[in-house]
């Protein structure tokens, strides 16, 4: 089973738990107080190559660039339906060299609001 963690409303504990050792896969919202998504992603990447999934309700092209060029593996605007996420966090999993059971086997325990 890989852990998912999830980052919503503290980018700086958020960085801590990323480069924790202990979650395959983070899934970030990009607007949140005081540290933003972004500059979350920005300091995951200098230290970890840990897959990064984008969730946002900014959607527009240059947002989701901006968050794909500086490394995240995905960018999915809100609202999003709880298996379309399901389904692109396994893609990345399982791009990200996991195995396809370990993949398979990913579950997201946080409860998400995705409206």
């Amino acid at each position: 089973m890989t852990n998912v963690l999830l980052i919503d409303d503290d980018g700086e504990t958020g960085i801590s738990e990323a480069l924790s050792g202990r979650h395959g896969i983070a899934v970030l919202d990009v607007m949140m107080p005081v540290l933003n998504g972004v500059e979350t992603l920005r300091r995951i990447r200098l230290k970890s190559h840990l897959p990064v999934l984008m969730l946002t309700a900014k959607g527009d092209d240059a947002d989701r660039i901006i968050g794909l060029e500086l490394g995240a593996d995905d960018y999915v605007p809100k609202p999003c339906t709880p298996r379309e996420l399901t389904a692109r966090i396994r893609a990345i999993l399982q791009s990200s060299n996991l195995s396809f059971a370990v993949a398979a086997q990913a579950k997201i325990r946080t409860a998400m609001d995705w409206a």
